[in-house]
């Protein structure tokens, strides 16, 4: 994990030992609440292989094994395919020239946003829009210049509202429905129920903001996976039933 990329922030030492027991912390949080959990085989060669939610995007009954930016990550992506092809899901591929990462991917009902300027190219954009079509899926490109992924700079909301910390969204009127949020770790939130969010606890304005919404709020400690510019989505895929 030390040796991970880091893009748009400076490098600082990571603790391996802290960053399991937070990885941990946020595995037992999952089961807490609910979720069965599958661990996707490890890539020792890999640093970044930690940020799962990159390597693939699912969406419905279809897993999109993805081809992500950064080229010494494309051999994470074969423990992704392994584990959604055992659970079931029909699985299609980003191709080269194109390039996708999933932590680029937010899903807001039937409108999947895409970032666009960092990781992932138009190619792999256009080839996602293919591939999700016929379910339905509207692709809408989003611009993104100050984070190394969309969902690095805001996710949403059960009720489809967006949430972000403004100085890092390049384009807030993209999004119909955009919240603001006073910290930059609080722009990221794991959807565990309709009402109940997972977050890091580097962000106590925001949980504080959301619970007066109407939210119960799980925090968990991923402190040393901010250090590579992770956040809470980057740790996992959800997988509903299909």
């Amino acid at each position: 994990m030390a040796e991970g990329l880091v893009t748009h922030i400076e490098r600082t030492p990571v603790d391996a030992d802290l960053a399991m027991h937070q990885w941990q912390g946020y595995v037992d949080a999952l089961v807490d609440a609910g979720w069965e959990v599958t661990e996707a085989e490890p890539e020792p060669s890999c640093p970044d292989s930690a940020f799962v939610e990159d390597a693939v995007v699912v969406y419905g009954d279809l897993a999109v094994v993805t081809r992500p930016g950064a080229e010494q990550r494309r051999p994470e992506v074969v423990a992704a395919e392994k584990a959604v092809r055992d659970a079931g899901y029909r699985v299609a591929h980003i191709e080269a020239p194109g390039t996708l990462d999933g932590g680029d991917v937010l899903k807001v009902a039937g409108t999947v946003y895409v970032g666009q300027g960092g990781r992932t190219n138009g190619e792999g954009l256009r080839q996602l829009r293919d591939h999700l079509a016929p379910l339905g899926a509207e692709v809408v490109p989003v611009p993104l210049t100050k984070v190394l992924h969309l969902k690095s700079a805001v996710t949403a909301l059960p009720d489809g509202t967006v949430i972000g910390y403004e100085p890092l969204v390049d384009d807030p009127s993209v999004f119909p429905s955009f919240l603001a949020v006073p910290e930059e770790p609080g722009s990221h939130v794991v959807l565990l129920e309709d009402d109940r969010l997972l977050m890091s606890s580097a962000a106590p304005e925001t949980a504080a903001m959301l619970s007066h919404r109407g939210y119960a709020v799980i925090p968990v400690e991923i402190g040393e996976f901010e250090k590579l510019e992770g956040c809470v989505t980057c740790l996992s895929v959800r997988m509903r039933g299909i």
